[in-house]
């Protein structure tokens, strides 16, 4: 006699839903992962493009106070003044076969936006105190140069013998103890913590 014939055995209806309803929950979890990788790295090149144009921001401001004109050639005029939102300083401006000039720069935030602005080079003092005037007046008629952008605030603090202190207008005279450094701090948008840059005083 032959042996009776074994029925081919399938999946249940309810085996399939269980079956799919693990697809279902492990494709969730994959697709909330795969997410979370994309907003952070979203996140992470937001900030790596503020941190860079800041850093470029930081080194322009960094050159233009090495290049401090020198008292003795400007005399008792102020060299640099600080307050919040606000830096203006005399520099030197080097070109090839000319003669040493000097130009007054300031930088602003104004509408969380950081701005520089620098006047045409002159040899004559009485243009330079005009020029001054202007920069801090905001009646410059030189183009400013946007430099970062989402800039909440800046403010600065001045090194000394004494310490860091809180900068609030003119650098003080040689006479006075005159600093030897600065720091300036920008706080941007969407950002507790301030980023710092502190760097020397060039020509003093």
């Amino acid at each position: 006699m032959t042996p009776p014939l074994r029925r081919a055995r399938g999946f249940t209806l309810i085996e399939l839903l269980v079956a799919i309803s693990i697809l279902a929950i492990v494709a969730v979890l994959g697709w909330r992962g795969l997410d979370g990788i994309i907003r952070s790295r979203a996140a992470l090149t937001a900030t790596m493009e503020q941190t860079r144009g800041l850093q470029l921001a930081f080194a322009q401001l960094q050159s233009d106070c090495a290049n401090l004109a020198p008292q003795s050639l400007i005399g008792t005029r102020t060299i640099l003044s600080a307050e919040d939102g606000r830096i203006t300083l005399v520099r030197l401006a080097l070109a090839e076969n000319e003669a040493t000039r000097v130009e007054v720069v300031s930088y602003r935030v104004r509408d969380g936006m950081l701005t520089r602005r620098e006047s045409a080079g002159t040899r004559d003092l009485a243009q330079l105190d005009a020029l001054w005037q202007a920069a801090n007046s905001d009646a410059d008629p030189a183009a400013s140069v946007a430099l970062k952008s989402g800039v909440q605030r800046m403010a600065m603090r001045f090194w000394s013998t004494q310490g860091w202190v809180q900068a609030a207008g003119a650098m003080p005279a040689p006479a006075n103890g005159a600093p030897s450094g600065m720091e300036v701090s920008m706080v941007l948008d969407g950002q507790e913590v301030p980023m710092t840059k502190s760097f020397l005083l060039g020509a003093l």
